[in-house]
Protein backbone atom coordinates (compact mmCIF):
# COMPACT_ATOMS: atom_id res chain seq x y z
CA UNK A 1 0.00 0.00 0.00
CA UNK A 2 3.04 2.56 1.28
CA UNK A 3 4.14 2.28 -2.70
CA UNK A 4 0.68 2.47 -3.99
CA UNK A 5 0.27 5.78 -2.34
CA UNK A 6 4.35 6.95 -3.12
CA UNK A 7 3.47 6.43 -6.99
CA UNK A 8 0.56 8.30 -6.87
CA UNK A 9 2.23 10.73 -4.83
CA UNK A 10 5.11 11.48 -7.17
CA UNK A 11 3.10 11.26 -10.00
CA UNK A 12 1.38 14.06 -8.50
CA UNK A 13 4.20 16.05 -8.41
CA UNK A 14 5.04 15.30 -12.24
CA UNK A 15 1.71 16.31 -13.47
CA UNK A 16 2.32 19.74 -11.53
CA UNK A 17 5.68 20.25 -12.90
CA UNK A 18 4.38 20.03 -16.40
CA UNK A 19 1.56 22.35 -15.22
CA UNK A 20 4.00 25.07 -13.96
CA UNK A 21 6.05 24.72 -16.88
CA UNK A 22 3.21 24.95 -19.33
CA UNK A 23 1.48 28.24 -17.32
CA UNK A 24 5.53 29.56 -17.93
CA UNK A 25 5.48 29.33 -21.21
CA UNK A 26 1.77 30.85 -22.03
CA UNK A 27 2.66 33.76 -20.72
CA UNK A 28 5.62 34.27 -22.81
CA UNK A 29 4.62 32.81 -25.95
CA UNK A 30 1.18 35.06 -25.82
CA UNK A 31 1.35 38.37 -28.42
CA UNK A 32 3.34 41.08 -27.92
CA UNK A 33 5.29 42.20 -24.62
CA UNK A 34 3.51 41.32 -21.69
CA UNK A 35 4.77 44.49 -20.05
CA UNK A 36 3.82 46.53 -22.91
CA UNK A 37 -0.03 44.95 -22.92
CA UNK A 38 -0.90 45.18 -18.86
CA UNK A 39 0.29 49.12 -18.99
CA UNK A 40 -1.91 49.55 -22.38
CA UNK A 41 -1.56 51.61 -25.25
CA UNK A 42 -0.92 55.09 -23.37
CA UNK A 43 2.43 53.85 -21.91
CA UNK A 44 5.44 55.30 -22.35
CA UNK A 45 8.87 52.85 -23.34
CA UNK A 46 10.46 53.92 -20.22
CA UNK A 47 7.27 52.87 -18.34
CA UNK A 48 7.11 49.06 -20.04
CA UNK A 49 11.30 48.99 -19.21
CA UNK A 50 10.58 49.67 -15.64
CA UNK A 51 7.80 47.08 -15.69
CA UNK A 52 9.92 44.59 -17.90
CA UNK A 53 12.39 44.81 -14.76
CA UNK A 54 10.09 44.52 -11.85
CA UNK A 55 8.59 41.27 -13.71
CA UNK A 56 12.34 39.70 -14.39
CA UNK A 57 10.76 39.77 -18.16
CA UNK A 58 14.55 41.34 -19.31
CA UNK A 59 16.47 38.39 -17.98
CA UNK A 60 17.65 35.30 -20.08
CA UNK A 61 14.62 33.00 -20.59
CA UNK A 62 16.34 29.93 -19.03
CA UNK A 63 17.14 32.45 -15.20
CA UNK A 64 13.31 33.76 -15.67
CA UNK A 65 12.40 29.82 -15.60
CA UNK A 66 14.28 29.43 -12.40
CA UNK A 67 13.23 32.16 -10.94
CA UNK A 68 9.43 31.35 -11.31
CA UNK A 69 10.05 27.74 -10.22
CA UNK A 70 11.33 28.99 -6.71
CA UNK A 71 8.88 31.15 -6.55
CA UNK A 72 5.97 28.43 -7.11
CA UNK A 73 7.94 26.38 -4.59
CA UNK A 74 7.97 29.25 -2.17
CA UNK A 75 3.82 30.04 -2.64
CA UNK A 76 4.70 33.47 -4.31
CA UNK A 77 2.77 33.79 -7.57
CA UNK A 78 3.58 37.84 -8.04
CA UNK A 79 1.45 40.42 -7.76
CA UNK A 80 -1.61 42.15 -9.51
CA UNK A 81 -0.51 45.22 -10.64
CA UNK A 82 -4.61 45.94 -11.10
CA UNK A 83 -5.70 45.18 -7.34
CA UNK A 84 -2.14 46.16 -5.47
CA UNK A 85 -2.25 42.90 -3.88
CA UNK A 86 -0.31 39.38 -4.22
CA UNK A 87 -2.06 36.86 -6.63
CA UNK A 88 -2.52 34.14 -4.59
CA UNK A 89 -4.48 36.45 -2.49
CA UNK A 90 -6.37 37.89 -4.80
CA UNK A 91 -7.59 34.49 -5.65
CA UNK A 92 -7.96 33.55 -2.10
CA UNK A 93 -10.27 36.22 -1.32
CA UNK A 94 -12.73 34.85 -3.95
CA UNK A 95 -12.20 31.31 -3.03
CA UNK A 96 -14.96 31.24 -0.65
CA UNK A 97 -18.12 31.73 -3.21
CA UNK A 98 -15.98 29.30 -5.66
CA UNK A 99 -15.86 26.97 -3.39
CA UNK A 100 -19.62 26.68 -1.81
CA UNK A 101 -20.89 26.89 -5.09
CA UNK A 102 -18.97 23.73 -6.03
CA UNK A 103 -19.91 21.75 -3.07
CA UNK A 104 -23.37 22.59 -2.87
CA UNK A 105 -24.06 21.77 -6.44
CA UNK A 106 -21.77 18.54 -6.16
CA UNK A 107 -24.35 17.85 -3.47
CA UNK A 108 -27.12 18.53 -5.48
CA UNK A 109 -25.95 16.08 -8.60
CA UNK A 110 -25.39 12.97 -6.09
CA UNK A 111 -28.66 13.82 -4.75
CA UNK A 112 -30.34 13.29 -7.64
CA UNK A 113 -28.37 11.33 -9.88
CA UNK A 114 -27.39 8.63 -7.38
CA UNK A 115 -30.96 7.47 -5.99
CA UNK A 116 -32.58 7.87 -9.49
CA UNK A 117 -29.22 5.89 -11.79
CA UNK A 118 -29.56 2.80 -9.31
CA UNK A 119 -33.35 2.55 -9.11
CA UNK A 120 -33.27 2.52 -12.98
CA UNK A 121 -30.62 0.01 -13.30
CA UNK A 122 -32.44 -2.36 -10.81
CA UNK A 123 -35.59 -1.33 -13.13
CA UNK A 124 -33.84 -1.74 -16.15
CA UNK A 125 -36.17 -1.02 -19.57
CA UNK A 126 -39.12 0.07 -17.12
CA UNK A 127 -40.52 3.03 -18.10
CA UNK A 128 -39.00 4.93 -15.00
CA UNK A 129 -35.24 3.75 -16.74
CA UNK A 130 -36.47 5.16 -19.86
CA UNK A 131 -37.91 8.07 -18.83
CA UNK A 132 -34.64 8.91 -16.59
CA UNK A 133 -32.35 8.20 -19.53
CA UNK A 134 -34.05 10.64 -21.67
CA UNK A 135 -34.14 13.03 -18.76
CA UNK A 136 -30.46 12.55 -18.50
CA UNK A 137 -29.48 13.14 -21.74
CA UNK A 138 -31.70 16.16 -21.78
CA UNK A 139 -30.11 17.17 -18.90
CA UNK A 140 -26.85 16.84 -20.65
CA UNK A 141 -27.76 19.15 -23.37
CA UNK A 142 -28.39 21.87 -21.79
CA UNK A 143 -26.37 25.08 -20.67
CA UNK A 144 -25.96 25.86 -17.03
CA UNK A 145 -26.32 29.57 -18.33
CA UNK A 146 -29.30 29.58 -19.77
CA UNK A 147 -30.80 26.64 -17.14
CA UNK A 148 -29.82 29.65 -14.36
CA UNK A 149 -31.75 32.49 -16.29
CA UNK A 150 -34.55 30.23 -16.75
CA UNK A 151 -34.15 29.88 -12.42
CA UNK A 152 -33.94 33.35 -11.77
CA UNK A 153 -36.86 34.11 -13.67
CA UNK A 154 -38.99 31.86 -11.90
CA UNK A 155 -37.82 31.68 -8.02
CA UNK A 156 -36.00 35.08 -7.91
CA UNK A 157 -37.76 36.81 -10.16
CA UNK A 158 -41.46 36.22 -10.92
CA UNK A 159 -42.08 34.39 -7.03
CA UNK A 160 -39.29 36.83 -5.03
CA UNK A 161 -38.26 33.10 -3.07
CA UNK A 162 -34.25 33.80 -3.93
CA UNK A 163 -32.50 36.75 -4.18
CA UNK A 164 -31.67 37.09 -8.43
CA UNK A 165 -28.04 38.05 -8.08
CA UNK A 166 -24.59 38.38 -5.72
CA UNK A 167 -23.51 37.11 -2.63
CA UNK A 168 -24.89 39.66 0.37
CA UNK A 169 -22.93 42.37 1.90
CA UNK A 170 -19.74 42.53 3.94
CA UNK A 171 -21.69 41.30 6.90
CA UNK A 172 -24.23 38.93 5.30
CA UNK A 173 -24.53 35.58 7.26
CA UNK A 174 -23.53 32.20 6.26
CA UNK A 175 -27.09 31.66 5.50
CA UNK A 176 -27.89 34.84 3.67
CA UNK A 177 -24.92 33.65 1.58
CA UNK A 178 -26.38 29.93 1.00
CA UNK A 179 -29.18 31.94 -0.07
CA UNK A 180 -27.30 33.39 -2.71
CA UNK A 181 -25.71 29.95 -4.31
CA UNK A 182 -29.21 28.11 -4.16
CA UNK A 183 -30.43 28.96 -7.53
CA UNK A 184 -26.48 28.94 -8.82
CA UNK A 185 -26.26 25.54 -7.34
CA UNK A 186 -28.97 23.77 -8.97
CA UNK A 187 -28.37 24.96 -12.45
CA UNK A 188 -24.73 24.05 -12.41
CA UNK A 189 -26.06 20.54 -10.46
CA UNK A 190 -28.72 19.72 -12.15
CA UNK A 191 -26.97 19.60 -15.32
CA UNK A 192 -23.94 17.76 -13.74
CA UNK A 193 -26.18 15.08 -12.61
CA UNK A 194 -26.45 13.84 -16.06
CA UNK A 195 -23.48 12.26 -16.36
CA UNK A 196 -22.81 10.89 -13.17
CA UNK A 197 -26.65 9.39 -13.35
CA UNK A 198 -25.37 7.23 -16.83
CA UNK A 199 -21.77 6.41 -15.57
CA UNK A 200 -23.92 5.22 -12.16
CA UNK A 201 -26.33 3.12 -13.73
CA UNK A 202 -24.07 1.49 -16.68
CA UNK A 203 -21.51 0.61 -13.11
CA UNK A 204 -24.61 -0.96 -11.40
CA UNK A 205 -25.61 -2.53 -14.63
CA UNK A 206 -22.21 -4.38 -15.07
CA UNK A 207 -22.35 -5.99 -11.33
CA UNK A 208 -26.54 -6.60 -11.51
CA UNK A 209 -25.18 -9.24 -13.87
CA UNK A 210 -22.69 -10.88 -11.99
CA UNK A 211 -23.41 -14.69 -10.57
CA UNK A 212 -22.92 -13.51 -6.94
CA UNK A 213 -25.91 -11.23 -7.29
CA UNK A 214 -27.49 -14.00 -8.89
CA UNK A 215 -26.51 -16.48 -5.92
CA UNK A 216 -27.39 -13.96 -3.51
CA UNK A 217 -31.06 -13.90 -4.65
CA UNK A 218 -31.41 -17.63 -5.05
CA UNK A 219 -30.89 -17.78 -1.27
CA UNK A 220 -33.82 -15.12 -1.13
CA UNK A 221 -31.96 -12.06 0.03
CA UNK A 222 -33.93 -8.93 0.19
CA UNK A 223 -33.26 -6.60 -2.86
CA UNK A 224 -32.58 -3.92 -1.31
CA UNK A 225 -29.65 -5.62 0.70
CA UNK A 226 -28.44 -7.43 -2.46
CA UNK A 227 -28.32 -3.52 -3.73
CA UNK A 228 -27.00 -1.87 -1.37
CA UNK A 229 -24.66 -3.86 0.45
CA UNK A 230 -23.23 -5.82 -2.59
CA UNK A 231 -23.88 -4.54 -5.70
CA UNK A 232 -23.12 -0.82 -4.80
CA UNK A 233 -20.57 -1.27 -2.81
CA UNK A 234 -19.26 -3.49 -6.09
CA UNK A 235 -19.82 -0.47 -8.16
CA UNK A 236 -18.47 2.23 -6.26
CA UNK A 237 -15.00 2.57 -8.24
CA UNK A 238 -16.21 3.88 -11.67
CA UNK A 239 -18.97 5.94 -9.22
CA UNK A 240 -16.30 7.65 -6.79
CA UNK A 241 -14.25 8.48 -10.13
CA UNK A 242 -16.81 10.17 -11.92
CA UNK A 243 -17.84 12.10 -9.45
CA UNK A 244 -14.76 13.37 -8.24
CA UNK A 245 -13.68 14.52 -11.79
CA UNK A 246 -17.45 16.16 -11.68
CA UNK A 247 -16.36 17.79 -8.78
CA UNK A 248 -12.91 19.28 -10.25
CA UNK A 249 -14.79 20.29 -13.32
CA UNK A 250 -17.14 22.16 -11.38
CA UNK A 251 -14.25 24.35 -9.68
CA UNK A 252 -13.22 25.55 -13.14
CA UNK A 253 -16.66 25.20 -15.15
CA UNK A 254 -18.46 27.91 -13.27
CA UNK A 255 -17.30 30.76 -14.81
CA UNK A 256 -20.32 31.46 -16.58
CA UNK A 257 -22.94 30.75 -14.24
CA UNK A 258 -20.99 32.94 -11.35
CA UNK A 259 -21.24 35.81 -14.23
CA UNK A 260 -24.44 35.14 -15.29
CA UNK A 261 -25.73 35.68 -11.16
CA UNK A 262 -22.93 38.11 -10.15
CA UNK A 263 -20.99 35.96 -7.82
CA UNK A 264 -17.76 37.58 -6.54
CA UNK A 265 -16.06 33.85 -7.23
CA UNK A 266 -12.83 32.74 -8.35
CA UNK A 267 -14.43 32.36 -12.29
CA UNK A 268 -15.41 36.16 -12.20
CA UNK A 269 -11.98 37.27 -11.08
CA UNK A 270 -10.48 35.50 -14.07
CA UNK A 271 -12.80 37.30 -16.73
CA UNK A 272 -11.62 40.68 -15.56
CA UNK A 273 -8.03 39.48 -15.22
CA UNK A 274 -8.35 38.51 -18.42
CA UNK A 275 -9.93 41.34 -19.93
CA UNK A 276 -7.07 43.54 -17.80
CA UNK A 277 -4.18 41.34 -19.10
CA UNK A 278 -3.62 40.53 -14.99
CA UNK A 279 -0.94 37.83 -16.21
CA UNK A 280 0.10 37.37 -12.51
CA UNK A 281 -3.69 36.75 -11.47
CA UNK A 282 -4.37 34.55 -14.37
CA UNK A 283 -1.20 32.60 -13.97
CA UNK A 284 -2.34 32.08 -10.01
CA UNK A 285 -5.60 31.19 -10.75
CA UNK A 286 -4.35 28.49 -13.39
CA UNK A 287 -2.17 27.06 -11.06
CA UNK A 288 -4.45 26.99 -7.86
CA UNK A 289 -7.26 24.98 -10.14
CA UNK A 290 -4.64 22.52 -11.46
CA UNK A 291 -3.45 21.57 -8.22
CA UNK A 292 -7.10 21.07 -7.00
CA UNK A 293 -7.56 18.67 -10.16
CA UNK A 294 -4.46 16.87 -8.59
CA UNK A 295 -5.50 16.92 -5.48
CA UNK A 296 -8.53 15.70 -6.18
CA UNK A 297 -7.05 12.98 -8.55
CA UNK A 298 -5.10 12.02 -5.65
CA UNK A 299 -8.20 11.73 -3.00
CA UNK A 300 -9.72 9.86 -5.79
CA UNK A 301 -6.97 7.10 -5.49
CA UNK A 302 -6.99 7.09 -2.15
CA UNK A 303 -10.46 6.45 -1.87
CA UNK A 304 -9.96 3.04 -4.10
CA UNK A 305 -7.98 1.90 -1.27
CA UNK A 306 -10.54 1.82 1.13
CA UNK A 307 -13.42 1.11 -1.39
CA UNK A 308 -11.42 -1.85 -2.96
CA UNK A 309 -8.41 -3.52 -0.84
CA UNK A 310 -7.39 -5.13 -4.17
CA UNK A 311 -5.93 -1.99 -5.59
CA UNK A 312 -3.58 -2.06 -3.02
CA UNK A 313 -1.82 -5.01 -5.27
Amino acid sequence: MARYILQRFLGMLAVMFIVVTVVFVIVRIAPGDPAAVMLGPDATPEDVATLRGQLGLDRPLAVQYAVFLGQVVRGDLGRSIFLGIPAITAVAERAEPTFLLTVLSILVACAIALPVSILAACRRGSLFDQVATTMAMLAASIPSFWLGLVLMQIFAVKFGVFPVSGYGGPDASFLTRLQHLVLPALSLGVVSSAIILRFTRASMLDVLGEDYIRTARSKGMSEFRIVMRHALKNALIPIITVVGLTFALLISGAVVTETVFGLPGVGSLVVSAVLRRDYAVIQAALLVVAGLYVLINFAIDMLYLAVDPRVRY
